[in-house]
């Protein structure tokens, strides 16, 4: 058990043994508890603020309470001071055992230290990526798909059972377009001058061996034919093709879905029409007239009567219609249905939509209150766009699908590692800049450069310890000084990042951990430039050495733990 979940445990020993003696009401809430360092580490170790949200429900004093905790908190062997501050915080000091012992676990538990069990019997599905299949992946996709990849993975970790979901939005009127995109390269293939693809059209040169495969297996049958004999079957080409190059773009990031939803598959099989059936049994859809939308005059208003949903019962603006005036699907009704769906199968449901979904989110949430019965926690992560630059001035890629740049021409440009961890260093709903000379510097100016070199730096001294015969790992905590312990301190702190950013849906919080992780590591090794007394590998004194060495390679297991929940590979050698 790592120290914060311990003292979790010690915090809930205490408030149980007070209500024993009736001091405390018993089966208060203690959802709102926390166990955390203090902001300020002269105050101690662990802060909590079991007092202060507890003593309210308890009908006392936050201070008083306190005062009981404390005299509970500081009988335990590993707390050598427990005191109150301000209005009833209570503040931890323990032993350096303590340290020394959660050193000892990181080594013990290796790969699984900060693995946690706080989803166990939850299942969740993210949905992210979810591209239409009309061409290669680009550039705006990618961060979409790199926050929701870290985020499964970091859920994973965290206990919960994931389903990785991709949802082919394959029915749509972009897909017919497609379709006859692939006819003129189609024709292109059989020696006619097609010139200039029309406006309208997909332009990108990706279409062209689906045509050439088309011409391939058919002949000349579908050149003069009606739309009506072969749209179907060039739409159903294209789109495989499409969707072959899409996890093809996504493996060069490292990503792979469990599961591919076809909205087509969907809509055939009856599933919109069972979510209308089902929300006008319960009162939620019933058929009415919009009013008529801002700026419009009445000679332009065409008022139609349509099903609504009664969003407005959810916190939207107004209702929402889910069909259309000539009894089609509108993408509300659809996207209802296909979360309907999900939740069929899963606990809880995480979208990753790029921002210019925004204004779709509420009506959406309340579609999944109202088929869930606000049983299932759904989340709508949104993901700003990613401005390319070199040097700090835009960036002019090659444009070989059409009018966009690709994921793959980002990903052969830096590398995946440099693509992952670099989108993965800002809040995903803040704007964010990508220059390809900064994330392929070798800096402290870029993080992910930073990290790498100090996992490789690590595995350097390791080497060189070798080299001198010093055995390895060596658990020799014993002469750890307080730069050292502090900086265990710092590495204790991974199972509860791994948590709170597993509970926020946020896997930057990672990231934000793992650069502090390096900054302090590399400190302390430059202690040694000055110093040669502070150097990690002393010729002198192998002992000092072996404990040195030995909070090192801890350090390189958070590291590794860490950049494993990203994708990133931990590199051990650096040109």
């Amino acid at each position: 058990m790592t120290l914060f979940r311990r003292f979790s445990d010690h915090i809930d020993a205490a408030l149980d043994a007070l209500a024993a003696r009736d001091a405390i009401p018993a089966g208060l809430d203690r959802s709102a508890v926390s166990v955390e360092p203090p902001r300020d580490a002269a105050h101690g170790d662990i802060a909590t603020n079991a007092a202060m949200v507890l003593a309210k429900p308890a009908g006392m004093n936050p201070r008083a309470l306190a005062e009981l905790l404390v005299a509970e908190l500081a009988a335990l062997d590993e707390v050598v001071e427990a005191s109150v501050a301000g209005p009833g915080f209570i503040n931890l000091r323990l032993a350096d055992d303590s340290w020394r012992d959660e050193l000892a676990l990181i080594h013990e538990l290796r790969a699984d230290y900060g693995r946690s069990q706080m989803g166990r019997g939850r299942r969740v599905n993210v949905e992210y990526v979810s591209a239409n299949p009309t061409g290669p992946m680009h550039v705006g996709h990618c961060r979409g798909a790199v926050v929701g990849d870290a985020l499964a993975a970091l859920l994973e970790y965290a206990g919960h059972e994931v389903i990785r979901e991709y949802y082919v939005n394959d029915a749509g009127a972009q897909v017919d377009v497609l379709a006859r995109s692939v006819h003129m390269r189609y024709r292109e293939a059989l020696g006619e001058d097609i010139g200039a693809i029309p406006e309208g059209l997909y332009p990108g040169d990706y279409l062209i061996p689906v045509g050439q495969k088309l011409a391939a297996e058919h002949g000349d049958r579908f050149v003069a034919a009606p739309e009506s004999a072969w749209l179907g079957l060039f739409r159903a080409e294209a789109v495989g093709a499409m969707m072959d190059m899409i996890r093809a773009d996504l493996a060069k990031l490292g990503i792979h879905h469990d599961l591919f939803s076809s909205e087509a598959e969907l809509q055939a099989a009856g599933k919109p029409a069972a979510a209308e059936k089902w929300l006008r049994e319960q009162g939620l859809v019933y058929d009415g007239i919009l009013e008529a939308p801002k700026g419009e005059t009445p000679e332009d208003w065409e008022p139609v009567e349509l099903p609504l949903f009664r969003s407005t019962q959810f916190g939207d603006d107004q209702d929402r219609p889910i069909r259309k005036s000539d009894g089609s699907w509108t993408y509300f009704g659809a996207d209802l249905a296909y979360h309907f769906q999900k939740s069929e199968t899963a606990d809880e449901l995480i979208d990753i939509w790029g921002a210019d979904h925004a204004g779709t989110v509420k009506r959406i949430k309340a579609a999944v209150a109202a088929l869930t019965g606000g049983k299932t926690r759904f989340d709508v992560k949104l993901v700003q766009m990613v401005r390319l630059l070199k040097n700090g001035e835009p960036f002019k890629m090659s444009k070989r699908a059409g009018n966009f740049v690709t994921l793959a021409d980002v990903v052969d440009e830096v590398g995946k590692d440099a693509v992952r961890f670099t989108m993965l260093t800002r809040k995903a709903d803040a704007q964010m800049d990508f220059d390809f000379a900064k994330v392929v510097e070798a800096s402290r100016d870029n993080p992910v450069w930073y990290l790498q070199y100090a996992n490789a730096r690590i595995a350097r001294l390791r080497k060189k310890a070798t080299d001198a015969g010093i055995l390895l790992p060596a658990p020799a905590a014993g002469r750890l000084g307080a730069n050292e312990l502090a900086l265990v301190k710092l590495l204790a702190q991974f199972p509860r990042i791994v948590e709170a950013a597993a509970y926020a849906r946020e896997p930057h919080r990672i990231a934000f951990y793992l650069a502090d992780v390096a900054a302090a590591f590399h400190a302390w090794y430059n202690l040694g430039n000055d110093d040669p007394a502070a150097r990690i590998v002393l010729d002198n004194d192998p002992e000092l050495t072996a404990t040195r060495l030995y909070l090192a390679d801890g350090i390189g297991q958070i590291i590794r733990n860490g950049l494993q929940l990203m994708g990133v590979e931990a590199l051990e050698e650096m040109n």
